[in-house]
């Protein structure tokens, strides 16, 4: 009998020591399942905002946001959103009149009384011109032309040395034997590129006006021009790695061609802006070579060439994090980014958004002070208060973001976006240093959105050289 008692203990012993390794298995699985939910929670509230959300710029505060916002900064010049005006001009206004088009191309035309009304209708007297009315209109004209060059031929008609037949010089053409002239290849790179229109709707537009042109052609005539532009890009290239700040922001773009050692069509659009140049690179990869290439950085020394000096505003890519280590580059990170962690917070979670909208508020106001303190004149009265004003809106993100990452009763989702704004500090406080410099990479971003447009109409790049 005690033996059986024995293996009976020992059985239910054993049992309850593989129930508590499978409770703690379960636990751990519970705790990866619910982080795996909050990820997908606030995947789906931002896809869904993009898809159908208005601009978090334009959305009203949660009854309960009221509250919190009372604690922060005001905008005393915002316009709160429940009594905003209706678009347009307001009623009343002067408005700025009709606009002056003086300086276009003027053509004529003259409108006349017929003949028969120009005499008195009782005795048939002729009527006596007394002036005239005018008015205008704009034209929009596309008109689609064959130049045809005619090259005058002499032949000599005296028995002299030299000469027996002179002809008129060549035009000038970009292209040797090239089919389009320099201001159709200008309007052709403007469509494609800056109008970002794919090559098929350009053929299509041009068979609208009566050309009927294949788009093989018109790529081999972008292909060419593509030469012609190299010493451009190249000037335009250099002239922007000397730059002492830029801007830099970089998407993927597909090229739909075949490279040996590349298992994809998934290249990297990179943008670099200083104050006078937009450089576009593509590049096969992602990484920090690309950015040390453009700039001359040699990584492996870990520093700038000697008495240089290189300011890059950015996101928080790991890209521009490893630049950040180099002697002699500062990166000051992106506060719109930051910003955005927050709205995401808040549209995730219902319960956060009276916190997202607190969030808002300080960046507002630093934002507020950082406008007063680039609008003023350095040394007067206005630059001192504007720079006490950002060093305290500053430093007020810096307090309540230690004070609520301390809240061990923090909601998850506010504790995630504390620890990126934690995680990226240093670069974001580091605008402190450089005031005059933009808080935000929106130049970079605004810069790059025409080349976006471009590949949600034709995808990317047909080829390398494309």
């Amino acid at each position: 009998m005690e033996t059986g008692h024995a293996n009976e203990v020992a059985h239910w012993r054993a049992e309850a020591e593989r129930l508590a390794a499978e409770n703690v298995r379960l636990k751990k699985r519970v705790t990866e399942l619910e982080g795996q939910l909050i990820a997908a929670t606030e995947k789906i509230a931002t896809l869904s905002k993009l898809c159908f959300g208005a601009s978090s710029e334009k959305k009203n505060k949660p009854e309960g946001a009221a509250a919190n916002a009372s604690k922060e900064p005001t905008d005393q010049g915002r316009v709160d959103h429940d009594a905003r005006r209706p678009r347009g001009q307001r009623p009343g206004s002067k408005g700025h009149g009709r606009r002056d088009y003086s300086d276009l191309e003027t053509e004529e035309e003259i409108h006349d009384v017929p003949e028969g009304e120009r005499v008195c209708p009782e005795c048939g007297t002729a009527y006596e011109p007394f002036g005239e009315e005018t008015s205008s209109q704009v034209d929009w004209q596309v008109r689609i032309v064959r130049v045809l060059h005619r090259r005058r031929r002499y032949h000599k008609a005296c028995g002299c040395k030299g000469k027996g037949i002179v002809v008129a010089p060549l035009p000038a053409k970009p292209i040797r034997k090239g089919l389009f002239t320099s201001q159709f290849l200008a309007r052709l790179i403007f469509e494609k590129y800056v109008l970002a229109r794919p090559l098929e709707r350009i053929v299509t537009a041009l068979r609208a006006e009566g050309l009927e042109v294949a788009k093989g052609s018109l790529v081999g005539a972008l292909k060419a021009v593509s030469l012609l532009l190299e010493p451009l890009d190249e000037a335009i290239r250099a002239r922007n790695a000397a730059a002492c700040h830029l801007h830099i922001d970089e998407t993927s773009w597909q090229v739909f061609e075949d490279v040996e050692g590349k298992a994809n069509h998934r290249w990297w659009l990179w943008v670099f802006v200083s104050a006078d140049t937009i450089y576009f690179d593509i590049d096969p990869t992602r990484s920090t070579k690309v950015v040390a290439d453009h700039l001359g950085i040699d990584i492996e020394a870990g520093s700038l060439a000697k008495g240089r000096y290189l300011l890059i505003s950015s996101d928080f890519y790991t890209a521009y994090q490893s630049l950040s280590r180099i002697e002699g580059v500062e990166a000051l990170y992106c506060f719109s980014h930051i910003r955005r962690y927050f709205i995401r917070a808040g549209d995730a979670y219902e319960v956060l958004r009276p916190w997202s909208y607190a969030w808002l508020e300080r960046f507002a106001a630093l934002y507020r002070a950082h406008h007063a303190l680039r609008a003023s004149v350095p040394g007067s009265p206005e630059h001192a208060i504007a720079a006490e004003d950002f060093a305290l809106a500053l430093g007020e993100i810096d307090v309540v973001r230690k004070k609520e990452a301390a809240d061990e009763d923090l909601h998850p989702g506010a504790a995630k976006v504390l620890a990126t704004l934690e995680h990226e500090w240093e670069g974001l406080l580091r605008h402190e240093s450089y005031p005059e410099a933009d808080l935000d990479n929106n130049v970079a971003e605004r810069s790059i959105r025409g080349p976006v447009v471009g590949r949600k109409n034709y995808y990317g790049s047909g080829s390398k050289w494309a």
